[in-house]
């Protein structure tokens, strides 16, 4: 399940192109739920690609740098060390 929340926003449907209304002050969130599918590769020169899929194909992308990557993995073990959740 992919859940989007977006606030103020607001889209114009003019001529069948859509096109942003109001200032650029939007901001927004996605969360997918229910992965059955992560792989994690090299995007660019300086990026690591995490590409997140569910079962009824929505889809979310996130581009880390480096230092970011290394910490969620850090945090996974972290994790892994210390819960329940991947026993």
């Amino acid at each position: 399940m992919l859940a989007l929340d977006i606030e103020e926003f607001m889209l114009e449907l003019k001529d069948g192109a859509i096109e942003n209304v109001g200032p650029s002050t939007k901001t927004a969130s996605a969360k997918l739920f229910d992965v059955s599918a992560a792989e994690v590769r090299e995007f660019g020169d300086k990026r690591v690609k995490c590409v997140f899929e569910d079962e009824e194909g929505n889809e979310v992308q996130a581009a880390l740098f480096p230092e970011a990557a290394r910490e969620m993995r850090e945090d996974l073990a972290a994790l892994e060390a210390d819960s329940d959740v991947f026993e």
